[in-house]
């Protein structure tokens, strides 16, 4: 090896160099050190095929921020570089390796490459986990890397992907990665990312091997290893919850032997709340309260009962004090009893409760808006994937019409008005019984007024909810809808802006500007709209995409609303009939079912 100054043009990046394929680095944070100084640390590089010219095994930032400071127009100073002998790919690899590892780790994919040449360059997995400090099955889980499809370790190089997705999508089968790179490909369709993606893999909650109360190997579970970390999951989550509540229900029955005097095993996804509960001995009675996550992770909480039995206990002295020589008392009934009651009781008040449609829908409004301990419903977010699309959404007509309304319920149920919804989320739901107990002082009129909102509040965007309540309705857009600056940026299609046009302006218009740039076509397009530049204006208008029912301007499909009317229409127009119209549920209780928000506060 030996130093020398070389001219910027006879540098090149060689295909050893770990950052040597994709976008250029980053280099903001050494730019103005090397404006300032110049490059001071040498650049590794080996001779090119080409006399007089060498290729940059390690410093492409230094390389990368030398060129930006010629594009500014300074000068092209040669840099100083450390020349490599030519004739060792393996050593001009791990050199590389070795620059970038001392400065800002790589990704996964880019170890995966230099790793995968040092193979083929005669290196074993030993020799690579020495020479980089690397344990030898985390160079293993690397090398298997190549498990993933080509494409998606070329979108992760690019920054496309996260950290986290690439990770989760190790643990899919090729079929599954097909299958997620389709959905990323279409943009009418969910494409789950992070830690959403382990549930779509596994089809709900990925549960870990780690939280398996039962013998594992013994049990022949499938599992799944991610290939980055430690942790190992289920295949068959069925298989695996089978097996943990089984395990359950044989600790339940030693603890009884043991002499504690119940075991109450919780619904999954109960959390045991300390603050409800105090300590006790098993000879005072404490119980055992076996609390499952929904992740598969299982606490036995010793030694509880509830305050109130504590309260109790803490007055069981002749003079009120605590009266510690009191024999544990075994529960009047197990806890097998106590579901038994509880499920005839429930069983005995549905019946009564499916005779009186009034008091269930202020039921169903409780709960939806309190929350229930089996089921949720949640608030539509509204989340576009643009800024822009997210505030055209959020200040448009029919969002104020709407949020009125909202405040005006919100008055009426006693709720602050500044609250965004009025259906509780998280940590800020209401209680059941006070909601229920609200709605059963206010008359139908207004409950069905409440239930409108709430409906709205948790109304999913592009589902079949949607359709077949617009169709029902017969929403017409054109009352709240006007072209926006995010709907034109949006606009971008060459077919479907000429289609647009022809729509707006008329066909002549439409051929006469056929080649015209985009630009040009929205111009005319919004001229007509707002009836501005001697353009004759037009009646309200909304693409056919957003009707009720939507249409397609072209045969090429992926057009979410008229992809679902279509697989709904069928059923939807035949709701909507003549005769189904006579019998309109809203006629019953109020006139439109729209609020006034003077009458409703009163």
């Amino acid at each position: 090896m030996k130093l020398d100054f070389v001219d910027l043009g006879n540098l090149s990046i060689a295909k050893t160099n770990m950052r040597g394929k994709g976008k250029d680095p980053d280099v903001a944070d050494i730019l103005p050190s090397i404006r300032a100084r110049g490059v001071l640390v040498p650049l590794l590089v080996r001779p090119n095929c080409e006399a007089g010219r060498f290729e940059i095994v390690a410093g492409r930032r230094r390389f990368t921020a030398a060129n930006a400071i010629v594009r500014e127009g300074g000068a092209a100073r040669p840099l100083p570089c450390a020349i490599l002998d030519d004739a060792d790919d393996a050593a001009a690899i791990e050199a590389s390796m070795l620059e970038n590892l001392a400065r800002v780790r790589p990704d996964e994919v880019s170890q995966w490459e230099a790793f995968v040449a040092l193979v083929k360059a005669g290196r074993g997995i030993d020799d690579i986990a020495d020479i980089f400090g690397f344990e030898t099955a985390a160079v293993k889980r690397i090398l298997a890397l190549g498990a993933l499809l080509p494409r998606i370790r070329t979108l992760y190089r690019g920054g496309e992907i996260d950290a986290a997705t690439v990770r989760h999508l190790t643990l899919a089968s090729k079929s599954q990665q097909t299958a997620w790179l389709a959905l990323r490909d279409d943009a009418d369709a969910y494409c789950p990312t992070g830690h959403q993606l382990k549930a779509w893999l596994f089809g709900g909650t990925a549960v870990a091997v780690k939280h398996a109360l039962f013998d594992v190997d013994a049990s022949g579970a499938a599992i799944v290893a991610d290939l980055f970390g430690e942790d190992r999951f289920f295949a068959d989550g069925d298989a695996f919850w089978t097996a943990q509540m089984a395990e359950i229900e044989a600790r339940k029955a030693a603890y009884i032997e043991a002499g504690w005097s119940d075991v109450v095993v919780m619904a999954r996804g109960d959390w045991f709340r300390s603050w409800d509960h105090a300590h006790a001995s098993k000879r005072k009675g404490g119980r055992i309260y076996v609390e499952i996550r929904d992740s598969g992770e299982v606490s036995f909480h010793e030694g509880f009962v509830t305050a109130k039995e504590a309260a109790r206990g803490s007055r069981g002295g002749a003079d009120g004090a605590p009266s510690d020589a009191a024999k544990p008392v075994r529960p009047e009934v197990t806890s097998a009893m106590n579901a038994y009651i509880d499920l005839h009781r429930h069983a005995a008040v549905r019946a009564d409760l499916a005779r009186h449609g009034g008091t269930a829908l202020r039921a169903m409004a409780a709960h939806v808006i309190a929350g229930s301990g089996h089921y949720r419903v949640d608030v539509e977010g509204q989340r576009g994937p643009k800024e822009d699309i997210a505030e055209s959404v959020e200040t448009c007509a029919a969002e104020t019409v709407f949020d009125t309304q909202r405040r005006a319920v919100l008055g009426v149920l006693g709720f602050d008005s500044e609250v965004p919804t009025v259906t509780g989320t998280g940590y800020n739901r209401p209680t059941f019984a006070g909601v229920f107990a609200r709605l059963l002082e206010l008359p139908d009129p207004v409950v069905l007024e409440i239930v409108a909102i709430v409906m709205g509040e948790t109304l999913q965007a592009g589902s079949e909810a949607v359709e077949a309540i617009g169709l029902y309705l017969g929403t017409d857009m054109r009352a709240h809808w006007r072209a926006d600056a995010a709907f034109f940026d949006q606009l971008r299609d060459r077919e479907v802006l000429l289609a647009i046009t022809a729509e707006v302006a008329g066909e002549a218009v439409a051929d006469a500007n056929a080649k015209e740039k985009a630009k040009a076509q929205k111009a005319i397009i919004a001229d007509h709209l707002d009836g501005t530049n001697g353009r004759a204006q037009i009646a309200p208008w909304v693409p056919k995409w957003m009707a009720f029912p939507p249409e397609a301007y072209t045969s090429r499909g992926g057009v979410g609303s008229v992809r679902a009317h279509r697989r709904w229409g069928a059923e939807l127009e035949a709701m909507i009939d003549a005769e189904a119209r006579q019998g309109d549920p809203d006629d019953a209780g109020t006139s439109d079912g729209d609020i006034e928000t003077p009458p409703l506060a009163a």
